[in-house]
Formats: structure tokens, sequence, C-alpha cells
């Protein structure tokens, strides 16, 4: 049961548009070897050489001296090793395929770490993981999985809360304002915007797209022009964002849905286990009845 809600919520998050096909961590893992190059993108160099024994060129990729790109599975095993307690399916499923995507967003040669994709991330785990059984194992899964991919957890919180503190001052107009204003978080968004349009040090991901969702949400500026506006001072193809922000807020339905189903699903194997264990309740209470008659002799 938990398996199948997992499925019917989160396969739309994982995947790379609305349109394309949808494919589980299972089998995104599988496929990574095969096309291994995508984790590293321009990081990897080719080199073709003739074999000596024969005319047929043998194609060799070597990854950059400069840098050190794990695979997925390395990641993978990063986050088990640094989280060895189970994981319940339904948060289980959708980790794995957030962990594949994350991982080769991470590595690829124009990512570059930003407060806008910190806050995506952020928004997506603490609403994916609502409902988790413990606060403290809840946080301790993100520390593992941030650390997993070589990053810092800390900063991740702490540059969502800053955006999320400043987006709650801003409204719809001052929001897109931020290049003639002085501030920490006008700063990075100028800097982002910069990166943006070299397209050199910027690689646009669906977690960024969630990330300016939510600075819209918290400023309360829910005109469609405001997200026009915001993109442009970004130098952010709005099309991508809106297509992103249409497979976010499906997922977001299908979350409330699923968790009805599961709600649904544990009071009604309560309501069994009760029902089961009624008549055995009820017959060690006669027992004991007879017990106490007999002891008394009455």
């Amino acid at each position: 049961m938990a398996a199948a809600i997992a499925s019917l919520c989160f396969s739309a998050l994982t995947s790379q548009s609305a349109s394309e096909r949808k494919l589980s961590a299972p089998s995104l893992i599988s496929n990574f070897d095969a096309s291994r190059l995508r984790s590293s993108h321009d990081s990897v160099a080719v080199r073709v050489s003739q074999s000596s024994s024969s005319a047929r060129f043998v194609v060799r990729c070597m990854a950059s001296a400069s840098t050190d790109v794990p695979t997925v599975s390395e990641t993978k095993a990063n986050f088990l090793q640094a989280y060895k307690r189970p994981i319940p399916s339904i948060y289980n499923t959708v980790l794995q395929e957030l962990i594949v995507q994350q991982h080769l967003t991470r590595y690829k040669r124009t990512h570059r770490y930003d407060a806008v994709f910190a806050l995506g991330f952020v928004t997506v785990y603490d609403r994916l993981m609502e409902g988790y059984p413990s606060d403290e194992d809840k946080e301790a899964i993100f520390r593992a999985y941030i650390k997993a991919l070589k990053e810092d957890p800390e900063q991740y919180r702490s540059d969502a809360q800053k955006l999320e503190e400043w987006a709650r001052s801003q409204t719809a107009n001052t929001l897109v304002d931020f290049s003639t204003k002085e501030g920490d978080v006008e700063s990075i968004l100028k800097d982002i915007s910069e990166r943006a349009r070299s397209k050199e040090s910027f690689s646009y991901s669906r977690f960024f797209a969630i990330g300016l969702f939510r600075l819209l949400e918290l400023a309360d500026a829910t005109e469609p022009t405001t997200l026009e506006k915001l993109c442009a001072a970004l130098n952010i193809d709005k099309r991508s964002v809106d297509r992103d922000l249409a497979v976010y807020r499906n997922l977001l339905t299908k979350l409330v849905q699923a968790k009805e189903l599961l709600k649904e699903y544990v009071e009604r194997e309560k309501k069994k286990a009760e029902e089961r264990t009624g008549p055995q309740t009820a017959n060690e209470a006669v027992a004991n009845c007879l017990g106490e008659y007999l002891y008394l002799g009455l």
C-alpha cells in the first residue's frame, strides 16, 4: 500500500517534464552506468585511439584531472552510510529518486550552489516529509542526504531561512525590484541574474523554479505578471518555470490525496486489529470471572 502511494505521489517530481517518461529510482540507477557522461557533462574528455591490431577505433572516456565526479551509486552509498536506520517505503521511494536527480544537477559543469536552489530543495523536502514519525529522524535524514552530495546542510537551512524571512517582508512590486537595492538577499539575486545571463556558471533546475515559487508564495504575490517580471529580472526562461511549477502543483495535489489514502488505510487496519482483539479480550474477561467464581467457591 505504501509503495503504491509513493508511486502515485512522487513520480511527477522526478520526471524531466510533464510529457516525458517517468522513471523510478531503480530504473534510473540501473541505466545510469550506460549514460554516465550525463553526471559529469563537460567535465569528461573523450580520447580516440587506434588499436595496433585492428583498424577499429576505441573510444575512451576519461574524467578531467581537475574534477573528481562520483557516480550515483557512490552518492547513494554515502547517504546510506550516513543514515543507517530503515526509512518507511513511502518516504524512501521519493528520497532515492530525488538523490538521483539532484546528483545529476549537482555535478553539471555549469552548476553552482545558490540560495534559491537551496530554498527550492528545502521546500520540497519539508513538504514531502510532513508527517514523518520523528522530527529528529527527519532532520537527520536531511543532513545525511545533503552531506552525501558533498554539500553543507547547515548552509541549505540557513540560506533557505534567510530568503523566507526576506520574502515575507516584500510585496509583489518590491520582490522584483532587487536590482536597485542593497542587502544580502538582493546581492544573492543580482549574482544569480548575472550568472544566468552569461550561462557559464548557472544551471537551471526544477529546484530553482520551486525556490522562485516559494518566494512568490511568501510575499503573497499571486499575480501571474509578478512571476514574469521576476523571471525577466533573473534572466530565467519563464516557460521552463511555468512547466516545472505545473508539475510541482500537481505533485502537491497528489500528495494531499495520497496522505488521505494512507490515513484511511491506517485507520482501516487499526479497526480490523481491534475487531480481531475484541473477542479475545472478552474471552479473557470471562475466564477471569470464572476463575474468581471457582476460587471463592460460589
